[in-house]
């Protein structure tokens, strides 16, 4: 009898401790860092939602970057509404650059700007956000690219790089100045992806070239630039899926697995959704204690959607193509823990 009550009792306590129950992190486009043991993940939300874990698995709340609102943000998006989009953590020179968006949806009244801090622990007496202001804007009529999405890369020769773009006619690459927080001059860009689209679309619509969140990542002599293709923020009707082409040079041509140029429209397919997630993308990737990582978010059928934190480990096939299990979609499932 005591055996039996025993396995009943252990029975309820392992059910108790299922994680299935537990609250997951929700986030849009994360991207992650890693100071001293610990792990960030920031995305778009009021004042860029951040949040720790020892582990990739467990995270902490830790509260928004931006206390207010930058000060510029109103200037470039005039409906802008206190959610920072699409954030990218650089480490460089001893400190963390954490460059984000602002904008209203669906318009290319955007721009990009950086902050500044020497340490991402909050309790830290060295914690504080040091806002070095817009990097670039987009104008509607003027400019037809979206100044959205950043990301930086520095490349074999110690310059710094910011990809950038959602529709209109595409992602851009642009150089950056020493000190990373604006453009190096004499200006320096160059497209590097598009999708087709009509020469009739008017300057102010995006138009239906469905492409944005450029993410470049450097391995074995490679520039990898992944980028989403498809429509996202849809629930089932998102569309939102990972390309990834490839280049020997930052500036690009960026080729697919076909030898298209991705600025034509080419970019093999990554990861898609399937019945259990949709609208997946917004990737960032990173090398952590030797392994390699595909940071991402999507969207799950049986929760009515709600998007989610997906962490993938990333191997590479024998012509040297990033590969990714998809069942690690369903794998992976994070832990939201409380703020206290």
């Amino acid at each position: 009898m005591k055996s039996l009550i025993s396995s009943v009792i252990l029975a309820a306590v392992t059910v108790a401790a299922l994680p299935s129950t537990a609250k997951e992190v929700s986030v849009h486009d994360p991207v992650m860092a890693k100071e001293g043991d610990t792990y960030y993940v920031f995305s778009t939300g009021p004042g860029i939602t951040f949040y720790s874990s020892k582990d990739m698995k467990n995270w902490k709340p830790e509260g928004r970057v931006f206390a207010g609102q930058p000060t510029w943000a109103k200037r470039a998006a005039p409906t802008f509404d206190d959610h920072i989009w699409a954030p990218d953590i650089q480490h460089h020179n001893g400190k963390y650059y954490l460059y984000y968006s602002v904008s209203g949806f669906g318009k290319n009244t955007s721009g990009m700007g950086v902050t500044v801090n020497k340490t991402l622990d909050p309790r830290s007496p060295d914690y504080r956000w040091e806002d070095q202001g817009m990097v670039l804007q987009s104008v509607p009529v003027r400019d037809d690219w979206n100044a959205i999405d950043p990301n930086v890369i520095e490349d074999e020769n110690g310059d710094a790089w910011m990809s950038f773009g959602s529709f209109w006619s595409g992602l851009k690459l642009v150089k950056l100045n020493r000190e990373w927080t604006g453009l190096a001059e004499p200006q320096e860009w160059h497209a590097i992806a598009a999708r087709p689209r009509s020469d009739k679309v008017a300057g102010e619509s995006a138009g239906p070239a469905e492409i944005e969140a450029p993410y470049i990542f450097k391995k074995n002599g490679y520039y990898y630039l992944f980028a989403s293709f498809g429509l996202c923020c849809k629930k089932a009707d998102s569309t939102y899926h990972l390309v990834v082409g490839r280049s020997k040079s930052v500036k690009g041509p960026y080729l697919d697995k076909q030898g298209v140029d991705m600025v034509k429209g080419g970019g093999s397919l990554l990861i898609a959704g399937d019945k259990d997630w949709k609208g997946l993308g917004h990737n960032s990737a990173y090398t952590f204690d030797g392994k390699d990582y595909l940071v991402l978010h999507a969207y799950e059928t049986a929760d009515n959607y709600l998007q989610k934190l997906k962490i993938m480990e990333m191997k590479w096939d024998k012509n040297g193509w990033p590969t990714v299990d998809q069942a690690d979609l369903n794998n992976y499932r994070s832990v939201q823990l409380s703020a206290k």
